[in-house]
């Protein structure tokens, strides 16, 4: 059985990706993700005593250790994935990085990656209605 994704990030992070337009929140396989249409913008999920365990081989830990996966914009990739902790770079999403979520996540950041994230899959059109960072 899976460890269940503490209430306080799962809120943190409904609240940054409900607000996104057409997004939709499902339970996945192991964790939550959002959606943008039929495209997966953000899964967050527990990884525990080594489960799941293409999860816990990309983010270097057996666990407990929550953690979120989603797509940065493309200049920032290479950066994130040479940055280290709390940045991983799974094995199975050639555009995709993890982030471990903690005391210490700086959550502006984070929604920022997460508005990113879905603006690399959203339709242009809904893509366009978010105000890129300055």
């Amino acid at each position: 059985e899976s460890t269940e994704v503490p209430d306080e990030v799962l809120e943190r992070i409904r609240e940054v990706c409900l607000a996104l337009p057409e997004t939709r929140e499902e339970q996945a396989w192991v964790g939550v993700r959002w959606r943008i249409r039929t495209h997966t913008f953000a899964h967050v999920l527990t990884i525990d005593k080594g489960w799941p365990p293409a999860y816990a081989a990309a983010a270097g830990t057996q666990g407990p250790a929550c953690v979120v996966t989603l797509r940065p914009a493309p200049e920032e990739l290479d950066a994130l994935t040479h940055a280290g902790p709390p940045f991983f770079r799974p094995r199975w999403g050639r555009d995709m990085i993890g982030v471990f979520l903690d005391a210490d996540t700086d959550w502006p950041q984070l929604a920022e990656l997460l508005t990113e994230s879905y603006c690399q899959l959203a339709p242009q059109k809904l893509a366009a209605q978010i105000h890129p960072r300055s």
